[in-house]
């Protein structure tokens, strides 16, 4: 017979298994489906999606570079095919170092420095690991060629320059203003959606690079984009590349959507008062930004200023930034209800954190409801993307018509007479036509249409028409 002893270690042994099984069903019940990759100006993200909860660790190896993430608690779903061209990536390849331990390990061409995190699930996505790749700084790759991400979003053609009157050529030292346009969204962060697959991180693309176009085309103008293709911008690091390009205007595009689909129309929203305060006093603690500011990235000297006085400066900052954000928000805002519908007819203002720069005035445009079917189909029209475009380019020029910043282009302009006529509005009388407008202001026809985004001559008794000035000069 099996002595006492044995007969208990048998139990034991036998508990263990069962334990073990038990274990394995509570923990391993997650799988790994499906990997999916975007390539950005200097990093790569991957994001593992989950069927549930997760724990994971990250490290490299090198000779050769190799990325090492365990995924405790998971198994694999399905082969990880992923497009890695364009990426540090060469190759991808996993197996189960235990059954509830998944090994995924990424041959690299180069050292990366990783960092990773876990996302709960939301509207869109179940559970999800993101594991982002940050290049090195002395040979980070290039940025992704600029192409479209939805084949049915049409590509906006360019249009020729139209004839206008020639301005002076820039004295030396006459810098261009600078305009930093933001696509919202982008890669793992698709936006709002609308009935028939639009998604606002593509058609607000679109529009941010014709709107770039439309500016780059104005002499005296600069337009950069914060991103430039299909991939993910934390809020705050989008402030930064405004910062970083010297900007002096900050505009953001979006395409929301409602609860109803019944919503409609374009806004324009500037920071909040009480979202100024706040950041204020935020700037005034984080070390980080006053180290930007005190090392020239920014416009607000802090450098030899005690806290109290530091803290004067920057409420002063925020505020004339504000000022300006609402009026260069009020005169985007006029132009834009003259292509499509309103929402609010004046500007809204809310603590939007995309918005929250102390420096630089800036705008948050909503082009549309992207849930509203109507609006959708217009939103992915090249034409209307280039009407929205023209509005919004024709409400910036116009405030640094009026505001110009000291040493650019435009200021040397307004302070040497050399700005003949800003842009004019007429109301279309009885008998007028096309022509005789045209002549009347010493502007071409065509440059009339392109301004008024007008497919013919014909015109209607009281329409409103913008009159370009001089500043619509193309650049030579």
């Amino acid at each position: 017979m099996m002595g006492l002893g044995m007969r208990f270690r048998a139990l034991v042994a036998a508990v263990g298994v069962l334990f073990l099984a038990v274990t394995v069903d509570a923990v391993a019940d997650s799988k790994v489906n499906s990997v999916r990759l975007w390539r950005a100006p200097d990093n790569t993200r991957l994001v593992f999606d989950l069927t549930g909860p997760v724990q994971h660790s990250v490290f490299t190896l090198t000779a050769p570079d190799r990325l090492v993430i365990d995924i405790n608690g998971a198994t694999l779903g399905a082969p990880l095919n992923v497009n890695t061209s364009n990426t540090p990536i060469t190759a991808m390849r996993s197996a189960q170092r235990t059954p509830t331990d998944l090994r995924v390990v990424i041959d690299l061409k180069k050292a990366v420095t990783p960092k990773s995190f876990s996302l709960a699930p939301n509207a869109q996505y179940g559970n999800r690991l993101v594991v982002d790749l940050f290049d090195n700084a002395a040979d980070a790759a290039p940025p992704p060629a600029p192409t479209p991400s939805v084949s049915t979003v049409p590509a906006v053609p360019v249009t020729p320059a139209e004839p206008a009157i020639k301005l002076p050529p820039a004295p030396a030292g006459k810098r261009d203003i600078i305009v930093v346009i933001d696509a919202g969204h982008g890669g793992e962060d698709p936006g709002a959606s609308g009935s028939r697959g639009q998604r606002e991180k593509d058609v607000v693309l679109q529009i941010a690079r014709e709107l770039q176009r439309q500016i780059n085309g104005m002499k005296g103008f600069r337009a950069e984009l914060t991103r430039t293709g299909d991939y993910f911008i934390p809020l705050r690091g989008r402030t930064e590349i405004a910062r970083k390009k010297g900007a002096d205007l900050f505009v953001s595009i979006h395409a929301d959507a409602a609860p109803s689909a019944a919503a409609f129309g374009a806004s324009v929203f500037a920071l909040s008062d009480r979202g100024a305060t706040s950041e204020t006093a935020r700037w005034l603690a984080d070390s980080e930004n006053r180290s930007d500011l005190i090392g020239g990235a920014g416009n607000v000297s802090l450098d030899d200023k005690d806290r109290m006085l530091a803290g004067v400066l920057l409420d002063l900052s925020m505020t004339a930034s504000l000022t300006s954000s609402l009026n260069v928000g009020q005169k985007v805002l006029s132009n834009i209800g003259r292509v499509t519908p309103l929402h609010k007819q004046r500007v809204e203002q809310a603590g939007f954190m995309v918005l929250k720069s102390p420096d630089i005035p800036s705008i948050l445009v909503e082009t549309g409801f992207i849930s509203n079917a109507n609006e959708a189909s217009k939103l992915a029209a090249s034409n209307h993307q280039q009407a929205l475009a023209r509005s919004i380019s024709s409400g910036v020029r116009q405030f640094f018509q009026q505001n110009p910043p000291p040493g650019t282009y435009i200021a040397w302009l307004r302070d040497s007479g050399k700005i003949v006529q800003g842009p004019r509005d007429h109301r279309v009388n009885p008998g007028e036509t096309l022509a005789m407008i045209a002549v009347r202001y010493q502007v071409s026809p065509a440059t009339l249409r392109s301004a008024n985004n007008l497919s013919s001559d014909e015109l209607k008794i009281g329409q409103h028409l913008t009159i370009p000035g001089t500043e619509l000069a193309a650049k030579e």
